[in-house]
């Protein structure tokens, strides 16, 4: 390997990480080397768009006539064989290359080497993910020198070099033309790379849709006609599943892709995808939400959020109208009704294919549902016009829908005959929930209700209060009406309810309750619903808060356990035994301890416990009590 002197510039030294990435991608990826091409032209590709963004509003850059392309050369003089690689972008000053080329802020190498030692991913599919592409060259290169010019008229040429070692060094540089040229002196084993046919065909197979000509020596190599305008039908699903790996640097398969191609009444090309993701990694190669916006092959806007609502930013792609003016402000494009008209446009299309989508193929759209549900509960509470739009796309479990999600429409259609409301509940995680006593009466009636478990969940159910003239009635409310249920048959051959407890000794009971919880309760009274819970805790139905007080216990540090009334089954055996324990012994330690719990334990199953972890001490207590019980029974 070549020595970079120390005396040819400043040298400097690279962080751990980089240098264990440059170990890695040195020593480990030789069978997978042609991607340093891919990677080095995605970012002349990037520095390209740079430039032309800035151009928009920035009039003082230099070389402002310079054609934005990328030129690949090779130099076989002397021993050593060289790849020039070249752009007319953006350019970077000395603080920048060093920054850029030699600092783990920028380079992401510490999420690379996590990722790898995390799993088996191939580092040839996510290398782009990182923002370490750039390092890819060395595993071809014996030594790089990055010559670059900034669009700055005030700044000087500079250059950057390394051998690959934990050193590079920075000096100064003679360049005339704004951008960067990368110039590789290959190592003996890569000298095959030194190819124009070779380069074309790495062009072809890795950048073909990359929108600036790619010139390798005279010729043009990739295609660049830009896919999005051309008509769906001229473009194959592996065209654009390629085309969005490199404009997002994301390998997975988007989850859907759509494209748009209409001249009436607006002329719109655009192709757009549906992440696989729900979330943007901080080192996502499309650092902010908003689309790509083109007119007439001229780029307007990086990212342009004006064209989806915020409840769609998670679509990734390109927008291109011949409507659009080209010499127009930002300010001035946001107020244009073209605007306007082309964002509604782009929103009817998304939101179509969304539910076609959930009608087709509801496995891919559960997936779908998984990654971005945060972004379509949102849109609830932000947007007030896309609830007819939302609502169908919301998706839930119920009691009836097994492993699988449904929809407001599913179980509209299983809905029997008489039922006027949509019944839900709220609660911790599916396997608490399933448990809560408020489904007694529902499961004994056979009627389905929505499970609702995410946390954001108590605050869209007042957002979506009716659907289809169906109201949402959370099931803890206490003036739920149900229809009559046949109990002539007692399937669990339980005795009647007023064969286990006498009504003396009932209301006894209750009383012991309300002199116990105190001011914790509304108020105690006997259930008319309740089957195999021995209580529950219903809301009142002037509370005024309802399904919030839940998203109160997420939110407020200052949280107070609301009030509720607090139903007893008559017919449940604890309570028929605890009642029969106040009537022998009312001064038994054990009855204001199992009020406390059977309180405190319905409260965990509604979700409105401020710290379960409390109730312990007092369930080991019970436990003492009971053990010693026991074993005096035994003794006898």
């Amino acid at each position: 390997m070549s020595t970079v002197s120390s005396s040819s510039g400043e040298g400097r030294q690279f962080k751990t990480e980089i240098t264990q990435l440059l170990d890695i991608l040195i020593h480990s990826l030789y069978k997978e080397r042609d991607i340093f091409l891919r990677e080095l032209v995605s970012n002349a590709a990037d520095a390209l768009t740079r430039v032309q963004f800035e151009m928009l509003t920035n009039k003082d850059i230099r070389d402002a006539e310079a054609e934005l392309a990328i030129h690949i050369s090779v130099n076989e003089d002397g021993d050593n064989k060289q790849i020039i690689i070249s752009d007319s972008g953006i350019g970077m000053n000395r603080d920048e290359l060093a920054r850029n080329l030699g600092t783990i802020a920028q380079s992401g190498a510490r999420e690379f080497l996590q990722k790898i030692k995390e799993d088996d991913s191939s580092a040839a599919d996510i290398i782009g993910q990182f923002g370490v592409g750039f390092y890819s060259v060395f595993m071809v290169a014996e030594e790089v020198r990055v010559v670059s010019l900034s669009y700055r008229p005030e700044d000087s040429a500079v250059a950057w070099t390394s051998n690959g070692g934990d050193r590079y060094w920075i000096d100064e540089a003679d360049k005339n033309q704004r951008g960067t040229s990368i110039y590789i002196t290959l190592k003996s084993d890569a000298v095959e790379f030194a190819n124009d046919y070779l380069l074309r065909q790495t062009i072809k197979k890795y950048s073909d849709y990359v929108s600036y000509p790619i010139y390798v020596g005279e010729e043009v190599a990739n295609q660049q006609a830009p896919l999005w305008r051309k008509t769906p039908a001229e473009v194959t699903d592996d065209e654009r599943r390629q085309f969005y790996q490199q404009f997002t640097m994301d390998f997975e398969e988007p989850l859907a892709t759509i494209h748009l191609a209409s001249d009436a009444p607006l002329h719109v090309r655009s192709l757009l995808y549906v992440p696989l993701s729900g979330e943007r990694s901080p080192l996502h190669i499309r650092q902010e939400p908003g689309l790509r916006l083109y007119a007439h092959n001229v780029l307007i806007q990086e990212y342009c959020t004006d064209l989806l609502p915020r409840w769609l930013e998670f679509i990734e792609g390109v927008v291109e109208s011949e409507d659009l003016p080209l010499n127009v402000s930002r300010e001035t494009i946001q107020n244009a009704p073209i605007m306007r008209q082309l964002g509604r446009t782009l929103r009817r299309r998304v939101v179509k294919e969304l539910g076609t989508i959930s009608e087709n193929d509801p496995q891919r759209y559960e997936l779908l549902w998984n990654n971005h549900s945060r972004h379509f509960k949102e849109g609830l509470a932000t947007d007030l016009q896309a609830k007819d739009e939302i609502q169908p796309l919301l998706r839930f479990h119920s009691t009836k829908s097994g492993d699988t999600l449904t929809s407001l429409d599913e179980y509209l259609e299983r809905m029997p005959e008489g039922q006027e409301d949509i019944y839900y509940v709220l609660g911790e995680n599916l396997r608490t929930v399933i448990l809560s006593p408020h489904l007694d009466p529902f499961k004994e009636r056979e009627l389905e209700v929505l499970l609702l478990v995410d946390p954001i969940d108590p605050f869209i159910t007042p957002l979506i209060s009716e659907y289809k003239d169906k109201k949402l009635r959370n099931i803890d409310e206490s003036s739920i009406e149900l229809p009559p249920f046949d109990e002539s048959e007692n399937q669990d051959g339980e005795e009647p309810a007023d064969k286990l407890i006498a009504e003396a000794d009932f209301n006894r009971l209750v009383g012991r309750f309300v002199t116990t919880l105190g001011d914790r309760i509304i108020e105690v009274r006997e259930s008319r619903v309740l089957k195999n819970s021995p209580v529950r805790l219903v809301a009142s139905d002037d509370s005024g808060v309802g399904d919030m007080e839940r998203l109160q216990r997420y939110l407020d540090k200052e949280y107070q356990v609301p009030k509720r009334i607090l139903e007893l089954n008559r017919n449940h055996r604890l309570i028929a035994d605890l009642a029969e324990l106040i009537s022998r012994d009312p001064q038994d330690e054990l009855i204001n301890l199992t009020i406390d719990q059977l309180y405190e334990s319905a409260l965990v199953m509604e979700g409105l416990h401020p710290n379960p972890t409390a109730m312990l001490p007092s369930i080991q207590h019970l436990m003492e009590i009971a053990a010693a019980r026991a074993a005096h029974v035994d003794s006898k």
